[in-house]
């Protein structure tokens, strides 16, 4: 059995988080995608790009309120120089009038969300895992090596990370994928993750994993296998039984 679990050093942080988790398989490959569905996803992202500016009431990036609370929350634990939440990166491309484009067609949906909530989504290819998910505070030196880099950069100690038996998946909480278990064209299942901690936000953030699900069956194919919100007192669920 292969399980996800929100460690208590995280919830020392944050006990008021919740961590929204679907598990999907059977997604489509990008080629298997139709020309009528993937022109669909393209019309998401873009309309996401544009619903992102609503969350944009500053043209300061630091002084829009989702920015605002994901700063408070990584002065909370150890991060990497210059590290941000990724709904931050993502908010700071529209604001700059460089909308986030196409990348595979998983990934396009998961901005898509992201952009539409103002809430950082991420994914993962479950078949690339091994051995549990963890989300907590390491003692540093776990293995990784971010998308678009050719060298390792192994975690910190007293950052907070997911990781598994092999190492780092995402540094920083939410800020950096890696490329070992990254989504690709091919990928089949994933684990998709959304994060909160903002508890005024929790019917978006149920909104939004609902919204979620329902694109990537809808235009994947994929079987919604999980789809759960992890909290303090329910802190772990199945991946795979």
């Amino acid at each position: 059995m292969q399980k996800f679990k929100a460690e208590e050093s995280f919830w020392n942080l944050f006990p008021k988080a919740e961590i929204g988790i679907i598990v999907v398989r059977g997604m489509k490959d990008a080629d298997q995608v139709s020309d009528e569905d993937a022109k669909a996803i393209a019309q998401g992202l873009h309309a996401a790009n544009e619903a992102a500016n609503s969350y944009l009431t500053s043209n300061v990036i630091s002084q829009n309120e989702p920015v605002i609370v994901w700063r408070d929350a990584y002065r909370q634990f150890k991060t990497k120089k210059g590290a941000r939440c990724s709904i931050e990166s993502l908010l700071k491309r529209v604001l700059k009038g460089k909308p986030v484009g196409h990348i595979t067609p998983s990934v396009d949906i998961y901005n898509t969300i992201s952009l539409t909530y103002a809430l950082p989504v991420g994914g993962e290819d479950i078949d690339a895992f091994v051995g549990d998910v963890r989300l907590g505070i390491t003692e540093g030196g776990d293995a990784f090596r971010p998308l678009g880099e050719d060298e390792d950069d192994p975690t910190l100690a007293g950052e907070l990370c997911y990781r598994d038996d092999a190492g780092a998946i995402c540094r920083c909480w939410n800020w950096r994928d890696g490329v070992r278990t990254a989504l690709s064209d091919n990928s089949k299942n994933a684990f998709l993750v959304m994060e909160c901690v903002d508890p005024s936000r929790t019917d978006d953030l149920k909104a939004a994993l609902d919204e979620f699900a329902h694109l990537m069956s809808q235009y994947l194919g994929a079987t919604i296998e999980t789809k759960a919100i992890v909290t303090k007192d329910n802190p772990e669920l199945t991946i795979q039984a």
